[in-house]
């Protein structure tokens, strides 16, 4: 078959010590994730929530990596229900400290399954960005914390300082930061003679910065940065590690909510959704790898995008089902350029075939591809109701492209996608619903067919889609909707199959 050729693990296979994850996601893109980490990892003990999908595995750090529907990926130290709430901070902070920093050795024994993993993964992402492919938000961070680093470290170890000398005090003819040293020499010298655990002796050299979220309940007697500082401060203490809030060498990440309470060490420097191969960003990448893993495409398959812009969701397809054949079309000069460059720079010349045309009226013989997939970019230039008439044209022209039995995948607005019901001539009541977010993975299974072959019915939320008693547009059978996030806005992914020729 031509499905991705994806490492496949034993699925009773214990997970390594340390090998529990959490990845995080774009909204709606979770159940798509949760396939995924099944199919290329034999991910075991597979959950998601709102943003998260977590997951057990045993494989190693460059198979990690290849996740394509994921934001960025954590290993999982410590995941408990929400903190009691309480209205006193001292209480509220104290009850975290104690959640995050106890159990030393759960730390020490999580961090080595970090720097195993990590292994020269720092180097690689370093080259990436001396490449000119450091992301915005890192810039941008980095030139904060710099501002801030210096204060901000001298009144960590003050603050930590004051706090130790307040509990034993301080021997008279010494300070508190000899004393502070101190303890971290007799730590040093006691972890290294107990030979207990090899970790003991360079933890002491360990830079790190906490990044905390609170949201919910608790976001409103504790902001994030105070729980952040009472954090960082109790890791100083227990394990002797110095803040660094501009380049660290870990960071512990803290998210408390009212879901769960999670504290998680990222193993990648960069997002996963940070693609080395696409030089000119458009449509966000997972969301365009989600697209690509609904059409089914197969070995020696033909797909088009009719409005590629960039070529985003060509390239995402095109690295994934290589074994394809890939043609994109656009009206836009300035778009093909970029979509050319991105091609070219993701080495897919000889994989993607780019032409200047209307996607009215493709230049191209009817029932020549395979899927069709395209972000349908309106509600920009024109009204509503002459974005709802275009539609309907581009449709009918994606139908005549497609051959029988080929799968149409969409991406629309919310407003496009509240008439689609009107152009598929649909009934309001029988209209498919938007998959709502927190799915199950069986609901999506038929979704993501890992081995590009067609799957049963017996997965789905889409089995009441294909009823010989639905309305159809022209041959296009509906076959799903999901609903995702593009960040500040909402869309849906519409997927269609074609059942016969127009007119049979």
């Amino acid at each position: 078959g031509g499905g991705p050729r994806w490492r496949r693990r034993r699925s009773n296979m214990a997970p390594a010590p340390g090998g529990r994850y959490f990845c995080t996601a774009g909204r709606g893109l979770e159940p798509f994730l949760a396939r995924e980490v099944r199919a290329r990892l034999g991910a075991t003990e597979v959950d998601y929530v709102s943003g998260k999908v977590f997951f057990s595995t045993e494989a190693e750090a460059g198979e990690l990596r290849k996740l394509k529907c994921g934001e960025r990926l954590f290993l999982l130290l410590k995941k408990r229900s929400p903190l009691a709430l309480c209205r006193e901070k001292g209480k509220m902070l104290h009850a975290i400290k104690s959640f995050v920093v106890e159990e030393p050795q759960c730390w020490l024994d999580i961090i080595s399954v970090w720097r195993n993993l990590h292994g020269c993964e720092r180097k690689k992402e370093d080259v990436s960005q001396e490449n000119g492919l450091p992301l915005k938000r890192k810039s941008e961070e980095t030139d904060i914390a710099a501002k801030r680093l210096k204060t901000e470290q001298e009144r960590l170890s003050e603050e930590c300082q004051v706090e130790t000398e307040e509990r034993c005090g301080v021997p008279e003819g010494k300070t508190a930061q000899d004393c502070w040293n101190e303890g971290k020499a007799s730590l040093g010298k006691a972890s290294g003679s107990s030979g207990e655990n090899p970790m003991a002796k360079e933890k002491l050299s360990f830079s790190f910065r906490v990044s905390c979220r609170c949201s919910g309940a608790i976001a409103k007697i504790l902001p994030s940065q105070e729980v952040g500082r009472a954090v960082g401060i109790a890791l100083m203490k227990q394990f002797g590690w110095q803040a660094d809030l501009r380049d660290p060498e870990l960071e512990i990440f803290v998210h408390l909510n009212d879901i769960h309470s999670l504290v998680g060490i990222p193993l990648f420097r960069l997002p996963l959704a940070n693609r080395e191969y696409i030089q000119t960003a458009g449509l966000r990448s997972t969301v365009a790898w989600a697209m690509a893993s609904l059409a089914e495409i197969r070995a020696g398959a033909f797909v088009l995008d009719p409005m590629c812009g960039l070529g985003t969701i060509l390239l995402e397809a095109a690295k994934e089902w290589p074994e394809a054949c890939y043609w994109g079309a656009d009206v836009s000069d300035a778009q093909l350029e970029g979509a050319d460059v991105n091609v070219r720079s993701a080495g897919l010349v000889d994989k993607i075939e780019l032409l200047k045309a209307s996607v009215k009226a493709l230049p191209l013989p009817s029932e020549s591809f395979d899927a069709v997939i395209s972000d349908i970019p309106f509600g920009k230039k024109f009204k509503m109701t002459k974005d709802i008439e275009l539609l309907a044209d581009i449709l009918q022209e994606m139908e005549r492209m497609l051959r029988v039995g080929g799968t149409l995948v969409l991406l629309l607005s919310q407003d496009l996608h509240k008439h689609m019901d009107d152009l598929t001539h649909r009934a309001e009541n029988d209209s498919p619903r938007a998959i709502p977010h927190g799915t199950s993975e069986a609901a999506t299974a038929k979704a993501l067919d890992v081995e590009g072959t067609p799957s049963s019915l017996e997965n789905g939320v889409e089995e009441s889609f294909l009823s010989s008693s639905q309305p159809r547009f022209g041959s296009l059978v509906p076959d799903g909707v999901y609903g995702v996030s593009l960040g500040k806005t909402d869309a849906f992914i519409h997927k269609y199959r074609k059942a016969s020729a127009p007119g049979n």
